[in-house]
């Protein structure tokens, strides 16, 4: 996803295209992986950006809203963030250091839709989150 792409989705759905935008999506953007609205927050202000909590919080709705960002992960009462349109994978997250390790399972795939055709069900979207510890974590234990 490019951010001319999503400036002019903005624009076309009547957003205006502030310069906080510009700098929350120019940080979402660059972020390889995972993100959570404090990390833009502390972000934001280390790098002396003028972008309050409020409007982070609110152009992250927005985006997500839309369907630009999806909400991947809900733990240890925070919510984790990635851009949109990865395709479908799960997650393996690590309960000492927050890692987050993404997978894809054609096995796991299988089997959830053989659950969901024996009782009858029509599954909308799912998500598989798997909690432990990394292997870096388990080391440092030994």
């Amino acid at each position: 996803m490019k951010l001319k792409q999503i400036e002019e989705s903005l624009s076309s759905k009547g957003f205006k295209i502030t310069k906080q935008r510009k700098q929350i999506l120019d940080f979402i953007l660059k972020t390889k992986g995972h993100f959570e609205i404090e990390d833009i927050v502390y972000k934001m202000k280390k790098k002396n950006k003028n972008v309050s909590r409020a409007t982070i919080y609110r152009t992250i709705g927005l985006l997500k809203e839309l369907g630009f960002v999806e909400e991947v992960i809900k733990y240890d009462n925070k919510t984790i963030y990635e851009i949109a349109g990865k395709g479908h994978h799960d997650h393996l997250i690590c309960i000492k250091c927050g890692k987050i390790i993404e997978f894809e399972d054609k096995n796991i795939e299988k089997l959830q839709n053989k659950i969901c055709k024996k009782y009858n069900f029509k599954p909308i979207y799912h998500r598989l989150e798997i909690f432990g510890i990394c292997e870096e974590c388990q080391k440092g234990e030994k």
